[in-house]
């Protein structure tokens, strides 16, 4: 693990003791989380994504001594756990039933790891992730008298060394000398109603503020995550990440097996047996390395060709009778047809009755998170995205779909708030830009292109996939359009929205995404944070 992943945290030998009754240990920085209820387990998380303490000390200050944890849960015993461990191996060795590896699950969290390895450790479709936020957790803190950046391994006492922590203190630097400033800025332009609570507009402000200049942050910089899976996920996550060409991956691989070897320890037995677990990993990393050996030079001399920047959003596939495919999907269970008869039948229909249908199927949603059934699935959409990386660290965590990245470079351009004018930051705005793609030039130009990435501010824009299904469209297009939502993404899904209904066609479908949002909103947080401060009220009523 990286110096700046070093632990700051320091325990008292009571609160160490309390400590080793939940956590596989109390000084390094993954551990896994054990004796808790799932319940505990699940609302510590969710706390950890907004607040900037480590996880045991928040667990410490705010969760012990609530919630059934003033002592162990159950008695960690070892009655029973060889005999289970043993049947689990025959199971898995003999028969090959991979799928009773879903049956268990660990809680784990790794603090202090860059966000170019949270990338990767959030990649499984099959798991459970929280993240600290670049919205309601400013990285102002230097523990140790370092900024909250992580220096790649490769980069060790080399020439490129010091420039690094130069270009990477200089955009830290930048960032917290402007979040005064921003917050006083977004004062003026939006006072105070006389109905919110100075805590809601606090809160509004400052995630305002932080959100108009997280592109300042690096990819190097570092965070806490949260993280829940079966030892099937785990198992395809190590072995994805012991492939990886970057050490801090690598790394961090290395400390998750050791903590989840004391939870769940038969489920990761495989991942370095030699002709197991070994040997998959060897596969991943040759078949990446060949693979990139291979094209390289084809995208090379390929490059003239491309054009420059395209649309933020372009729909570069989609299937022009999916609109009909999935009337004839519904149609389906309630009829005794064949799937061929079924479409034959939903192409004889008029586009009104086929409307009609959709209408029906879709039925009198009152919130997003009534979703009509499977015929959505019947046809996809694959949208082309280019936008900042902040966005994309939004976007990439719909795992269920289809999706992909290139590598994050400065090749593309960086955004730039008009805030940030405004506020008579420009100048310093623009110098952290250039000392971020000098940086990451010279690392490629020094064959450190792996490591380029880390040096990328997250203002510059990177290119990647999506790739879903109708019914998974609707709930990504219809979260990330909430008013809430940051300013970048929403665009990003609002023109997802008119690309489905404009240019696939599918306007029946679109429509059915009745919670899309394309108001224009000022103050992001706003109505969110009434919300919730107007629930926080009604459950202090309940209790008294």
């Amino acid at each position: 693990m990286s110096p700046s992943a070093a632990i700051t945290d320091t325990f008292t030998p009571d609160e160490a003791r309390v400590l080793a009754r939940y956590f596989t240990n109390v000084d390094r920085p993954v551990f896994a989380l054990t004796n808790l209820p799932e319940t505990v387990k699940g609302a510590l998380f969710a706390r950890y994504s907004r607040s900037s303490k480590s996880l045991r000390r928040l667990f410490l200050d705010e969760f012990l001594g609530q919630a059934g944890v003033e002592s162990p849960t159950f008695d960690a015993s070892p009655v029973g756990v060889e005999r289970a461990d043993k049947l689990f191996a025959r199971v898995l060795s003999e028969y090959g039933d991979d799928s009773v590896a879903q049956l268990g699950g660990a809680h784990l969290a790794c603090e202090g790891v860059s966000n170019v390895l949270t990338k990767v450790l959030e990649w499984g479709r099959l798991m459970a992730y929280l993240e600290q936020s670049t919205r309601y957790v400013p990285y102002t803190d230097q523990p140790g008298g370092r900024w909250k950046y992580h220096v790649p391994a490769e980069l060790a006492d080399g020439p490129l060394r010091a420039p690094f922590v130069r270009a990477m203190d200089l955009a830290f630097e930048t960032y917290a000398k402007w979040i005064p400033s921003a917050e006083d800025h977004f004062r003026r332009k939006h006072p105070k109603a006389v109905e919110d609570s100075d805590a809601v507009y606090r809160s509004v402000i400052r995630a305002k503020a932080l959100d108009t200049l997280r592109g300042l942050l690096p990819a190097s910089t570092t965070s806490n995550v949260g993280l829940f899976g079966t030892g099937q996920a785990y198992e395809a996550l190590l072995m994805r990440m012991f492939a990886h060409p970057l050490e801090e991956v690598r790394a961090c691989a290395a400390a998750m097996l050791v903590e989840l070897r004391q939870a769940i320890p038969a489920f990761l037995a495989r991942v370095d047996q030699p002709g197991r677990g070994a040997r998959t990993i060897d596969y991943l990393a040759t078949t990446r390395a060949s693979f990139a050996a291979a094209v390289l030079p084809l995208i090379a001399s390929s490059r003239a060709d491309v054009e420059g920047r395209s649309d933020a959003v372009a729909l570069s596939e989609f299937d022009a009778e999916g609109e009909v495919k999935v009337v004839a999907s519904a149609l389906y269970p309630l009829s005794d047809l064949s799937d061929a008869r079924a479409l034959e039948l939903a192409r004889r229909l008029s586009t009104d009755e086929r409307v009609a249908l959709l209408r029906a199927y879709a039925g009198d949603r009152t919130n997003r998170r009534h979703r009509p059934g499977r015929a959505f699935e019947r046809t996809r959409y694959r949208f082309d995205v280019l936008t900042d990386y902040g966005a994309f660290r939004d976007l990439q965590r719909h795992r269920l779909l289809t999706l992909d990245w290139q590598p994050l470079s400065t090749d593309h351009g960086y955004v730039q708030p008009s805030a940030i004018e405004e506020i008579g930051a420009l100048s310093e705005w623009r110098a952290v830009m250039d000392a971020s793609a000098e940086l990451h030039d010279a690392l490629v130009a020094r064959g450190r292109r792996e490591v380029a990435p880390y040096a990328v501010v997250m203002a510059y824009r990177v290119r990647f996939y999506m790739d879903m299904n109708a019914r998974e469209a609707m709930h990504v297009i219809e979260l990330r359009t909430a008013p809430q939502g940051h300013p970048a993404y929403r665009r990003v899904c609002q023109r997802m929205h008119q690309l489905i209904a404009d240019v696939a066609g599918h306007r029946a479908i679109a429509a059915a995404m009745q919670f899309a949002d394309h108001s224009a909103v000022e103050l992001e947080r706003l109505e969110s944070e009434r919300a919730l401060e107007a629930k926080r009220a009604r459950s202090r009523a309940r209790e008294n």
